[in-house]
């Protein structure tokens, strides 16, 4: 097991998660590999991280990890689990809601996201009449859920704009060099999220930077390090393998801080292929 990894509230008094958490992608995000799956949480869970990432699309994702909570519910109750619904309008929200909890052997998720909001129309429809933030809202006061959030990928000022209007308790937004070099996320969107004082979950941390990364020698620890010195609430990394846990695990716990070598260092190899590796934002 790595040193303990650093924890944080996930909101004012809330519950304390480690500083860096499994992904929903990775062996998370595939279908039919369950032995495979259940190595990598058995490992997470080892190594001490508690922010455990899922969601509908990601596969049989939430049937992996509740194999896990059905065979240990106390294990359950100790970690922050989190998934999301891509459903625009309030009863498909609640509905996929009850399906997930199924899933995930569990009565309660300690996080619920709108998953991927992308545009203005988007944001409209899910917080028009009926829509999906009723259902969020509905679920928070109910106890199914504890605390509500947005993701995006997409569009910075349309997730910051969720950020400033909605009643949620958590933003997840893209964490990597290529954002700090186009700007948008991790000026408005952060900024917004910082104002009302929300956890931040960053996502994308290594993105597509694999392409690159055996050319510059620029690690998976380096830039989980950049991300972490954005100072978000967690940062998480979808793992394929016990071994890239061990890696998330010690980066998470070093406490060795980004250098602002290292950090010009990484913004130089990362300059050029930065809109190429923001494939995620669409059309640039």
């Amino acid at each position: 097991m790595a040193e303990t990894i650093p924890k944080k509230s996930f909101t004012p008094g809330g519950p304390q998660i480690t500083a860096v958490g499994l992904g929903g992608e990775g062996i998370l995000r595939t279908t039919g590999r369950s032995p495979h799956a259940r190595k990598v949480l058995h490992e997470s869970l080892s190594q001490g991280i508690t922010y455990f990432d899922s969601a509908p699309a990601y596969q049989d994702s939430e049937l992996y990890l509740g194999s896990i909570w059905k065979e240990n519910p106390v294990a359950r109750q100790k970690v922050f689990q989190a998934s999301k619904s891509g459903k625009r309008d309030k009863r498909g929200a609640l509905s996929e809601l009850e399906k997930t909890l199924t899933r995930l052997h569990t009565d309660y998720l300690d996080l619920w996201q709108i998953h991927d909001l992308r545009t203005q129309n988007d944001f409209a429809v899910i917080s028009g009449p009926n829509g999906a933030l009723e259902a969020f809202v509905e679920a928070k006061k109910s106890g199914k859920v504890r605390n509500i959030g947005v993701t995006g990928h997409h569009d910075p000022d349309i997730l910051a704009r969720a950020v400033a209007e909605w009643p949620v308790d958590s933003v997840m937004l893209p964490v990597n060099p290529v954002e700090e070099l186009l700007g948008g996320f991790l000026t408005t969107t952060l900024h917004e999220a910082q104002r009302k004082k929300i956890a931040v979950i960053g996502m994308k941390i290594l993105g597509a930077s694999h392409y690159i990364l055996p050319k510059f020698n620029i690690s998976a620890d380096l830039l989980i390090r950049y991300a972490l010195s954005w100072g978000i609430t967690v940062g998480i990394v979808g793992c394929s393998a016990a071994d890239e846990v061990q890696t998330l695990a010690r980066a998470g716990s070093s406490a060795k801080p980004i250098s602002t070598e290292e950090k010009e260092r990484i913004l130089k190899v990362f300059k050029p292929y930065s809109r190429k590796l923001a494939f995620y934002r669409g059309v640039l």
